[in-house]
């Protein structure tokens, strides 16, 4: 992937990785979309950032996608590169009585179908795009799921097998397609920010730039950290890796 000069949108930008992934390639000389669904946070990014340009919409919404992706590309028609970076992580008891869907639905509707319509409103553009690239922002946790949050696991899951083929039938055209794989980062989702056993974002942020600067980029950005999950079953560890993660929880 170019590392400057690109016109970049960052979902989830107003917060945590998305924030951190598009201060650090602003700072490289990229133009840089942040989106969210709340103004006020992306607002507060744009000001500590000159030059940062941001928009609010919501990656739930088909309409909002639609609106948003049409409005972006009359102002930016240089956009070449898609972070999707937004998503939500919700504790779920799946044995509640009665069941309430409603998590279930936002996370999956945020988490899988926004990344989808989202990418496939704006790929005929990005098509036309010299040094095109769309970034999929997964999780360890697609590898081994922490059954506290199993709609979480389970759409992140989706989004690497999705990511996987978008590469492959992209394989003719000029757009890179990367899929960047967190460990636990220290941030707000579920309450993770002061965790000491979160891995801290700036460190995070850093290691991934470094593999971003790669040439080749690799089609996986896989911090160290992530590397216990994510290749638990290649290495036939995922039983250990599994019970060490879900250790202790009860339902």
């Amino acid at each position: 992937m170019k590392l400057n000069g690109n016109t970049i949108l960052v979902t989830g930008g107003g917060t945590g990785i998305g924030r951190s992934l598009a201060e650090s390639l602003h700072a490289l000389g990229n133009r840089v979309i942040i989106a969210g669904r709340r103004q006020g946070p992306l607002d507060e990014v744009a000001s500590a950032n000159p030059g940062m340009h941001p928009i609010a919409f919501d990656v739930q919404d088909p309409e909002d996608i639609q609106a948003a992706t049409e409005a972006v590309i009359k102002k930016y028609p240089e956009l070449n590169v898609l972070i999707n970076n937004a998503g939500i992580m919700r504790a779920e008891r799946l044995t509640d009585e009665p069941v309430d869907l409603a998590d279930s639905e936002a996370i999956i509707a945020t988490n899988l179908l926004g990344p989808i319509r989202l990418t496939a409103a704006l790929l005929p553009h990005l098509k036309k795009q010299p040094n095109a690239a769309i970034l999929n922002v997964s999780s360890s946790l697609a590898f081994v799921p922490f059954t506290l949050a199993p709609t979480y696991c389970a759409t992140k899951a989706a989004l690497h097998s999705w990511t996987q083929s978008l590469r492959f039938q992209l394989r003719a055209a000029k757009v890179e397609v990367i899929e960047i794989i967190p460990p636990y980062v220290a941030t707000d989702l579920m309450n993770g920010k002061n965790d000491p056993r979160a891995m801290p974002l700036r460190e995070y942020i850093a290691e991934t730039m470094e593999i971003l600067k790669h040439h080749p980029t690799p089609p996986e950005i896989c911090v160290q950290r992530a590397k216990v999950l994510r290749f638990a079953a290649e290495e036939d560890r995922y039983a250990s890796a599994f019970q060490g993660l879900n250790l202790g929880l009860t339902f």
